[in-house]
């Protein structure tokens, strides 16, 4: 799935995406950290996995759309 970055603080390592929709959904710092990125900025394009349905839908991996997913199928 993609998304776009909408926020981040390199602080915390945490922020959000928006899906294609404009559904914002959040990700923590363990989610980036498996990213191997070091800053996202806002706009950018990125493949994300997620988990959880409606509110409780949370982002558990992103990377850049030209990056290796480790848990690809």
């Amino acid at each position: 799935m993609q998304a776009t970055a909408f926020t981040f603080d390199p602080t915390t390592r945490s922020g959000s995406v928006l899906l294609d929709d404009g559904t914002p959904v959040p990700f923590d710092a363990p989610a980036f950290d498996a990213s191997g990125l070091r800053l996202l900025r806002p706009g950018q394009r990125l493949r994300i996995r997620t988990t959880g349905e409606g509110p409780a839908r949370r982002v558990v991996f992103l990377t850049l759309p030209t990056f290796p997913d480790p848990q690809a199928d």
